[in-house]
């Protein structure tokens, strides 16, 4: 039987104790502020994402989780692309990067990578606790937000905030219950994935590389895990997934086998994981904030992951956000400003994500991939995006605009293929 508890009053309310939310609660308790951090799970519980980019690596220097990530992670040099050359592949290196984003990264194991910082939250001070799924939120007023949390036990009780961070990953709870939560019109897909036991890494250096390979439908993944594993998947278009008829762990490997490449490294390797599916990967909302809340993370929006980009924008967007809720909180006429200059910054990052996402898979830039060319340094322009760092540095933002301009020219000269490659990704994303 349900037992009812009094109402709860705190500072911060945060919905999810993934990468987003546990980056918020961290930093704003420890500025002070009576952080109240709700996951509905209890960690470490499963999660895809594996792989992060080096502009992650200053957050969590700041955060003060730097040496934890390294002693769980593997290190990751760079980000690999099949090609026909000698070796099969190009390495976008990030020690060859502009500016000064770190040189390298690590992959993860997401559910003990989430746990940490969730625990590392509770450490700054931060009552952060699981198993407690939020079921209604009422925006009653600018300082003034209620949430009624229902326990794994069974119990109800409500908490009263004077600002709420929404980092409720892609269940994505305020956006869906104010119906700002769009479909990405421009791309749409899914994935399936797995892990395999003693497939083959990369030689050398690049043994803790992501691999990146392409089929007709869509690409596919290699991530080095720390337990000797690889996570493998396919992210496929949805006119190719309506294809798929009983076993799903069969659908996955015949997927698999379409990159003879990628199959030749699962040559001995054992399938050791279910596999598992993940839908419609691209969306966004219409706003990123209002009077007394902001979404961060996946509760805002999702691109497409072939640059692995989720973790670094959710924490970034986290680690901003602090900047809007102290703000708000301390002076409230600055809130509006504050929120709005966040959502323009972190679109328009995301913007320049999205211009090599939505093409990715498209002959042009296929082409500029597998023969990348450092004329003005654009090959370092575009390993500084892949590094994650494209928001400030002019350099690589000049570089990434001649890229723009590259690539519209060699369109030009093969429109007949482009526009194929265009109307076909469009169709797929207005696909239902």
């Amino acid at each position: 039987m349900e037992r009812e508890k009094a109402i709860e009053s705190c500072d911060v309310a945060i919905i999810g104790g993934g990468p987003a939310g546990s980056t918020a609660a961290a930093l704003l308790a420890r500025r002070g502020y009576k952080v109240i951090a709700l996951e509905k799970e209890r960690h470490p519980r499963f999660h895809i994402g594996e792989s992060l980019l080096p502009m992650n690596l200053p957050v969590f220097e700041r955060l003060g989780v730097l040496d934890k990530v390294h002693a769980m992670g593997v290190f990751k040099a760079g980000a690999d692309f099949e090609t026909d050359n000698e070796r099969g592949y190009n390495v976008f290196s990030f020690g060859r990067a502009l500016c000064k984003s770190p040189p390298h990264s690590y992959q993860v194991w997401r559910q003990d990578f989430d746990k940490m910082l969730y625990d590392h939250a509770r450490e700054c001070g931060a009552d952060a606790r699981e198993g407690q799924q939020v079921v209604a939120v009422d925006l009653v007023g600018p300082r003034q937000t209620r949430l009624e949390v229902k326990t794994d036990e069974g119990e109800r009780y409500t908490i009263e905030a004077r600002y709420l961070v929404d980092a409720s990953g892609r269940d994505a709870f305020v956006s869906t219950k104010k119906k700002l939560k769009r479909k990405n019109r421009q791309h749409q897909s899914a994935a399936l994935f797995t892990r395999f036991s003693h497939a083959a890494r990369r030689p050398g250096e690049d043994a803790g590389n992501v691999s990146i390979y392409r089929f007709e439908h869509g690409w596919m993944w290699m991530i080095p895990l720390p337990d000797g594993s690889m996570s493998v998947g396919a992210v496929c278009w949805p006119e190719y997934l309506k294809r798929r008829r009983g076993d799903t762990r069969e659908f996955l490997l015949d997927t698999l086998r379409q990159n003879a490449q990628l199959w030749q490294r699962l040559e001995g390797a054992e399938l050791i994981d279910e596999v598992r599916a993940a839908g419609n990967y691209s969306y966004d909302s219409r706003a990123m904030a209002g009077p007394g809340w902001v979404l961060v993370g996946d509760a805002f929006a999702f691109l497409d992951p072939v640059f692995s980009s989720g973790v670094f924008l959710a924490m970034d967007a986290a680690e901003r956000a602090v900047e809007v809720v102290d703000g708000a909180l301390r002076e409230p006429k600055r809130e509006a400003a504050l929120q709005r200059a966040l959502e323009r910054r972190l679109r328009k990052g995301m913007a320049r994500f999205a211009f090599f996402i939505y093409r990715f898979n498209e002959p042009v830039m296929r082409r500029m991939f597998a023969s990348p060319r450092n004329t003005w340094q654009l090959e370092q322009g575009v390993i500084s995006m892949l590094a994650g760092d494209l928001f400030d540095p002019l350099p690589v933002l000049l570089r990434l605009r001649v890229f723009k301009f590259v690539y519209g020219v060699s369109v030009l000269r093969n429109l007949r293929q482009w526009w194929a490659g265009h109307r076909y990704r469009i169709a797929q994303a207005r696909a239902e």
